[in-house]
């Protein structure tokens, strides 16, 4: 059966999760955790690109050749998962790598769900403050790196996951490429989910579906631990957007200063 596929390509902290398993009550959908789908794709580009066995036939074949491989993967990849004919697939490659996509299939949908970058430092914060007894990825007390919260932020700001995710948002606008996709923000969400799923189903070109938003069912799974202390992927309880806490977290004067240095994102989605 051929699979439609969607893609959540997402940044940090921000409703990802949420999202997937609001859409998974719809049971025409298959929703990923986490995926690897991205990892074969690019993977398969890597030896397109090196393997001395595709370099030494016609490139137009083998280019061809490639697109046929990748294409028909994905289809036989959900085909072996799941029986459901929609499928979302979440990982933070995809908005970055839509040209690519374009090349694989027709017009295909990417959704990034977006939040005031404030709050995701602010959430990563408070999971490293939560988790003293664990690996936390940002200190080296012997360099002193990440010796502070300043240092954490500007650590988080130059790699893995919120920086990387950041300059890849950036390029996506600076490439032209946001005119295809949906920018959900984690605070519509929160706010107007009705309106806001609406919005994602007439983007996709799917009939509307009646969600249901007092609790919602943790339907995609994975292991926390394969992530870290910022890898959290368990669904709260109740449904409800929480106050924001980021000047208490992270204080005025840093977030004033997170604010002036990501002020195309603010303009792009909160002017």
């Amino acid at each position: 059966m051929n699979k439609n596929v969607y893609y959540n390509s997402s940044l940090p902290r921000a409703g990802s999760t949420l999202l997937s398993n609001i859409i998974a009550q719809n049971p025409s959908f298959y929703c990923t955790p986490t995926s690897a789908l991205s990892g074969y794709l690019l993977n398969s580009k890597e030896v397109y690109n090196n393997n001395e066995m595709v370099k030494a036939q016609d490139s137009s074949v083998m280019e061809n050749a490639f697109f046929g491989y990748v294409s028909s993967g994905i289809q036989g990849y959900f085909n072996s998962i799941t029986e459901k004919t929609n499928i979302l697939d979440k990982n933070r490659d995809w908005a970055i790598n839509y040209k690519l996509l374009e090349k694989i299939q027709e017009n295909p949908k990417v959704i990034c769900m977006v939040r005031d970058i404030r709050a995701i430092y602010s959430s990563m914060e408070k999971n490293f403050r939560k988790n003293p007894h664990k690996k936390n990825h940002v200190q080296v007390p012997v360099k002193l790196i990440g010796t502070t919260l300043d240092k954490r932020v500007d650590a988080w700001a130059d790699g893995l996951p919120v920086g990387i995710s950041m300059d890849r948002l950036k390029d996506v606008f600076q490439q032209g490429l946001d005119k295809h996709m949906l920018f959900v923000r984690y605070e519509d969400l929160m706010s107007n989910p009705k309106k806001t799923m609406n919005k994602v189903y007439d983007y996709l070109g799917i009939d509307r579906f009646e969600h249901s938003f007092d609790k919602i069912e943790q339907l995609t799974h994975e292991d926390d631990n394969v992530h870290g202390i910022y890898g959290d992927h368990k669904l709260r309880e109740e449904f409800k957007m929480l106050p924001n806490d980021f000047e208490q977290v992270l204080g005025i004067e840093l977030s004033q200063k997170i604010k002036n240095t990501y002020q195309w994102f603010f303009n792009k989605f909160y002017s």
